[in-house]
C-alpha cells in the first residue's frame, strides 16, 4: 500500500489540490507544513489529529514544517458566529513556548517549527498590501465559506484579512523553504487555497495542498471534548488517567475509526482488533489498544501503565497500591469530606459528614460490609478515624456501596 493509499485507507484525505500529488507524496521528499493558533498555552486532542498526520508523512520521508502562528494568532481566524477575543502578545508568547515543547516532544525532536510573527513582524501593513494584496480580488475572499457566512452578523477587517496572511505564510515557506504542500484539518481549506492562488500568481509555480475531515464522535460533536471541556495534550492538564477514560468509553461504532486515525497500527492489526470488538465487545481490546497507542506517543509507556492501574483500583476499590499523586487525580472530581485528627469515630464520620442519612442506614451499611477504607471492608462502628489509617498520612479512600466514593482528608 502506498502512502496516499494509506492515508485514504484511514479517511484522513477530504479535499485535495494539485494533480500529482499523489507522486509527490508516494515517489519524493518534499517538505510540507501545518499550523496553529497560540490560542492557548497547550495543543488538545482534536489537534492530534492533524499532528499524528504530519508525523505520518514525517516517518515516511517527508520533512515536516510546524508553523506556530504568533502572528495570526494576534488576529484570531474568524469564527462562525462570532469575533474572537483578541490575545495579549505577552499570552500568545507564552502559548508559543507551551506548543513547541509539545510538537517536539511528539516529533522526538525531528520537526522544524517557525513562527510567522518572524515574517510578518517588519512587514509594513503599506507594502503588505502592494506586495499580497493587490493579488488578491476581494469577490475572491467573499467567496470563503467562512467568510461568507459571517456577513450578515459582521466581520471585522482583521478578520477578513486573516486568509490573506495565512495565505502569505504559505508563500513564504514555499519560497524560503521549498515548501510545497500544505496539510490541515478540513475547516482550513479556504486559507491554503488562498496560498495556492499566491503561489501560482506571483511565483508561476504550483504547490499542493491536502485537508483531513475533522473528527467527530457519534454525535457529531468535536472528538477530544469531555462536558464540553478540552482534553488537554499538557499532561497537567488533562492527566493521562483521564485520558484513558475518555478513550477506553469512546462509542464501539467509531472506535475503528479512531483507530485508523490516531494510531500508526497496521491495516491488519486493526482490521483484527474490529472483529474481537464484534465478538466481545465487553472486552473493549480495540478501545484499549487506542488509549495505548495515543497515550504511549503522548506522554511515554510509563504514564500509560499508570492510567492502568488507576482505573483497576479504582474498579476493584484497591486502592492501596495507589501512590498519593495518583489518589489525587484519580479521585479529582470525588466529595471530599474534611475532618480533625482527633480520633472521630467511623459512625459519626459517616452521619455527620452525610454519607450515610442516619446511624440507623450507617448500621446498615457497616453490618452488610459495604463500607471500605483503602479497600478494607470495615465493620466497627466505633473504629476511630485517625490520620494512621491515611494513605500517605494524608487521605483516606472511603467507598459506600460499589460506586460511591469519598476522599476523607485531615485538617
Amino acid at each position: 500500500m502506498t502512502l496516499y493509499e494509506d492515508l485514504e485507507w484511514r479517511g484522513l484525505i477530504k479535499d485535495v489540490a494539485g494533480e500529482d500529488i499523489k507522486d509527490k507524496l508516494n515517489n519524493e521528499k518534499i517538505s510540507f507544513y501545518w499550523g496553529t493558533d497560540p490560542t492557548a498555552d497547550s495543543l488538545h486532542l482534536g489537534h492530534y489529529s492533524s499532528l499524528i498526520t504530519a508525523k505520518r508523512l514525517a516517518k515516511a520521508g517527508h520533512h515536516p514544517i510546524l508553523l506556530v502562528g504568533g502572528a495570526t494568532g494576534l488576529i484570531g481566524d474568524p469564527r462562525p458566529t462570532a469575533e474572537r477575543e483578541l490575545i495579549a502578545k505577552e499570552t500568545v508568547e507564552k502559548n508559543i513556548e507551551g506548543i513547541k515543547a509539545q510538537v517536539l516532544r511528539i516529533f522526538e525532536g525531528n520537526a522544524e517549527i517557525v513562527n510567522n510573527y518572524d515574517w510578518m513582524k517588519d512587514f509594513s501593513f503599506l507594502d503588505f498590501l502592494r506586495d499580497i494584496g493587490k493579488y488578491i480580488n476581494v469577490s475572491y475572499m467573499l467567496g470563503k465559506d467562512i467568510i461568507s457566512r459571517r456577513l450578515e452578523s459582521g466581520i471585522t477587517f482583521a478578520e477578513f484579512s486573516y486568509t490573506l496572511i495565512q495565505g502569505y505564510d504559505f508563500l513564504h515557506l514555499f519560497r524560503s523553504k521549498n515548501c510545497i504542500l500544505q496539510a490541515e484539518g478540513a475547516d482550513q481549506w479556504g486559507n491554503i487555497t488562498t496560498g495556492l492562488e499566491l503561489i501560482r500568481k506571483i511565483e508561476g509555480k504550483e504547490a499542493y495542498g491536502f485537508t483531513m475531515p475533522l473528527v467527530l464522535d457519534k454525535y457529531g460533536n468535536k472528538f477530544g471534548k469531555s462536558a464540553g471541556n478540552a482534553l488537554w495534550l499538557d499532561i497537567n492538564k488533562t492527566s493521562s488517567y483521564e485520558l484513558y477514560q475518555y478513550l477506553i468509553n469512546v462509542d464501539d461504532s467509531m472506535v475503528t475509526s479512531y483507530l485508523k486515525i490516531f494510531t500508526f497500527l497496521s491495516r491488519e492489526e486493526i482490521e483484527e482488533l474490529e472483529a474481537k470488538n464484534a465478538a466481545a465487545p465487553e472486552l473493549r481490546e480495540a478501545h484499549k489498544a487506542l488509549a495505548r497507542e495515543i497515550i504511549t506517543d503522548l506522554h511515554g509507556e510509563a504514564e500509560y501503565e499508570k492510567a492502568v492501574n488507576i482505573s483497576n483500583a479504582l474498579f476493584s476499590g484497591n486502592v492501596k497500591a495507589l501512590s498519593l499523586a495518583d489518589i489525587k487525580v484519580g479521585f479529582r472530581d470525588v466529595p471530599t469530606v474534611e475532618i480533625e485528627d482527633n480520633g472521630t469515630t467511623l459512625i459519626d464520620l459517616l452521619v455527620n459528614n452525610k454519607i450515610c442519612s442516619s446511624r440507623r442506614e450507617a448500621r446498615e451499611f457497616l453490618n452488610a460490609g459495604s463500607i471500605t477504607l483503602n479497600g478494607d471492608k470495615v465493620t466497627d462502628e466505633n473504629l476511630a478515624i485517625t490520620r494512621d489509617l491515611a494513605i500517605e498520612g494524608e487521605v483516606i479512600v472511603l467507598r459506600r456501596g460499589k460506586k460511591k466514593n469519598y476522599i476523607v482528608k485531615f485538617a
